[in-house]
């Protein structure tokens, strides 16, 4: 089962699910579940290929949503569930492949569809870092910016770096090889028709109007909201704001 890190004791509100994005892992979204876990018991994850979970060749939107499902049924369904970029992707699927599982569902920042663009070259930076070479976070920073990576990105990419060992947690190869999944969106004739918010940075162009018809076909009670002066990391960016909306729409 995937690693999870839980956050509180259960009340009287289902338990929420936070599921991190791509290159991310459960402890990035420590500072907001330990402020979401005040009135709720909150649990974050590391999917495969990432953190302490377990690393596989395959990494598809049904083998994330298979690894949910096996914990959602752990936690005691059914459960809200926030998942962001990628995470919300396989939030998604979860939910419309085992709509019995999720209570309430929280896409941020992302939507069901295929995206022209790639990851890959964070992959090629972290694998160009000369790790024999790192003694400290700092030092696989200053290389990733040598190569062109900006500093936000570099303090998030080095979380998941074990300076100690010397390696990435992170499946790096198996990432490479799955990116066309991953950027991807499964054909689904599944529809998922609880409560959910798809909550957006405002400077951000990941859900655009065009997207809508989409979401609003396989998520027909969907409501939109957007964060203003907050970009795709708009939980890192605007924290409180993004709290804020996510504690309303779950209440």
């Amino acid at each position: 089962m995937l690693n999870m890190i839980q956050f509180g004791r259960p009340t009287a509100l289902p338990p929420l699910l936070i599921v991190h994005g791509l290159y991310g892992s459960a402890r990035n979204w420590g500072v907001i579940a330990k402020r979401l876990s005040e009135t709720r018991q909150v649990f974050t994850v590391d999917l495969r290929n990432h953190g302490q979970s377990d690393w596989f060749d395959s990494h598809t939107y049904d083998d994330l949503a298979g690894d949910l499902a096996q914990v959602t049924t752990h936690i005691g369904p059914p459960i809200d569930v926030l998942g962001h970029s990628m995470g919300g992707k396989a939030a998604m699927v979860l939910a419309l492949s085992h709509p019995e599982l999720v209570n309430r569902l929280v896409v941020a920042d992302i939507a069901p569809v295929t995206y022209g663009h790639s990851q890959i070259e964070f992959i090629k930076a972290m694998k160009a870092v000369d790790l024999s070479r790192v003694t400290r976070r700092s030092e696989a920073e200053a290389q990733l910016g040598d190569l062109g990576v900006e500093p936000a990105l570099q303090s998030f990419f080095t979380q998941s770096l074990d300076v100690p060992e010397k390696r990435w947690r992170l499946n790096l190869d198996a990432l490479a090889d799955q990116m066309p999944h991953i950027m991807s969106f499964p054909e689904t004739a599944g529809t998922y028709t609880g409560p959910t918010l798809f909550l957006s940075g405002a400077t951000s162009d990941y859900v655009t109007p065009e997207h809508r018809p989409r979401i609003k076909a396989l998520f027909p009670n969907a409501r939109f909201a957007k964060i203003p002066g907050a970009g795709h990391w708009l939980h890192a960016e605007k924290p409180r704001e993004f709290v804020a909306a996510l504690s309303t729409f779950l209440s």
